[in-house]
């Protein structure tokens, strides 16, 4: 009998396919992490140009500038990622089409579902961690927000008074301005003070002071080594004084009552209420993940470039679609807060139909890449 060449079954198509999938997430992870940079710089500086203009003005401590910088930008994390997973993938499928390679791989045999396999290895973990901050993380670091900015506030005048800078009492009418504060004690620097009382004007300037609290609570500034002028602007019976030691109550600020909101509550304790804007902002927070992985799929088929119509006419589709996704989710969950649409509907009926909209525009690709492959024959 003839010797016939032994074959044995070998593994080419799963190890070629293991090779394709890796080189595509290793690519949108790649141009992910590129435009999630890209943004967050933009938000972080945004953010950071907001506070010192609010801390100029004296709505915002300075000492608290960084912190709240922390918090606002875990707040804006699950719609960065959102963008950049969706982008990322665009940009990578675009970029395969204006090489060719996506012919190459059409011709092969591979069509474009073939495609949502790795979209999905790389988007999967990434729609965890939008949802993972959507539903806890961010909502803590907005009601961490709120607690510090209250507990800023409620600071009394010379605990608030920033070094540096003229500041005005909340509730004496006085003015502050300490040059500087020594760290680990209670005594400050060069202070100067001014105040009001029966129509005259008190200037009060001292080379250092010291704060001091007595056994009933009361606290006290007490200016060592200067000077008081008091007297009607306008006139000029002003009176000089100088003192070796003078105190000064500090008044404590009333503390305020931090509002509950909404955005700021956990998502468990959205769960339990029935209030409509209640469940509004829970409906916002359980669709970015949603919206995040029909973003996904739907970065596939707009991902088409026709070299001769140019290259930029599927980006300027991708982000109409993207807009319009977003402000129908919003409007959406403003309908659900005031009563108008059920809450069914508010949280399903958009993503229903931009997952429709997702698979028409797959059929329509498959569909004009089988009609032209049939003319080409």
């Amino acid at each position: 009998m003839p010797d016939y060449p032994q074959t044995y079954p070998t593994k080419s198509k799963p190890m070629r396919s293991g090779i394709f999938q890796r080189a595509l997430i290793s690519e949108f992870a790649g141009s992910g992490l590129l435009v999630f940079t890209v943004l967050l710089g933009i938000v972080v500086v945004s953010q950071l140009i907001r506070l010192l203009g609010e801390a100029v003005s004296g709505v915002v401590a300075v000492d608290g500038v960084l912190a709240l910088l922390g918090f606002s930008a875990l707040n804006y994390l699950p719609v960065l990622l959102s963008i950049s997973l969706f982008i990322s993938i665009l940009l990578t499928l675009s970029r395969c089409y204006r090489d060719s390679e996506m012919v190459v791989w059409f011709c092969s045999g591979i069509g474009l579902t073939r495609w949502i396999r790795p979209v999905l290895w790389y988007a999967l973990p990434l729609v965890g961690l939008i949802a993972l901050l959507s539903l806890v993380l961010s909502p803590w670091a907005l009601r961490k927000a709120d607690e510090f900015k209250n507990r800023l506030e409620n600071r009394d005048d010379v605990t608030a008074a920033t070094p540096g800078l003229f500041r005005e009492s909340k509730q004496s009418g006085r003015v502050y301005f300490i040059e500087n504060v020594n760290p680990g004690t209670n005594r400050v620097g060069k202070t100067f003070v001014q105040s009001e009382q029966n129509g005259k004007i008190g200037t009060m300037a001292a080379q250092q002071g010291i704060q001091e609290t007595l056994p009933n609570g009361d606290r006290f500034l007490v200016l060592l080594n200067g000077t008081r002028y008091e007297g009607t602007p306008g006139q000029r019976d002003y009176r000089i004084v100088e003192f070796e030691r003078y105190a000064m109550r500090i008044d404590d600020t009333p503390d305020k009552l931090a509002q509950p909101q909404v955005r700021g509550m956990s998502t468990l304790q959205l769960w339990k209420s029935h209030t409509t804007w209640d469940i509004s902002e829970l409906e916002w927070r359980i669709g970015l993940p949603i919206s995040a992985a029909i973003l996904a799929l739907l970065a596939i088929p707009l991902g088409f470039v026709n070299p001769r119509a140019g290259r930029s006419l599927n980006l300027i589709l991708a982000i109409v679609l993207y807009m319009l996704y977003n402000n129908m989710i919003s409007v959406t969950n403003t309908w659900v807060g005031q009563g108008t649409l059920s809450a069914g509907i508010g949280l399903w009926g958009i993503h229903a139909a931009m997952l429709a909209v997702t698979a028409l525009m797959f059929f329509r690709r498959m569909t004009l890449f089988s009609w032209r492959t049939v003319f080409k024959k």
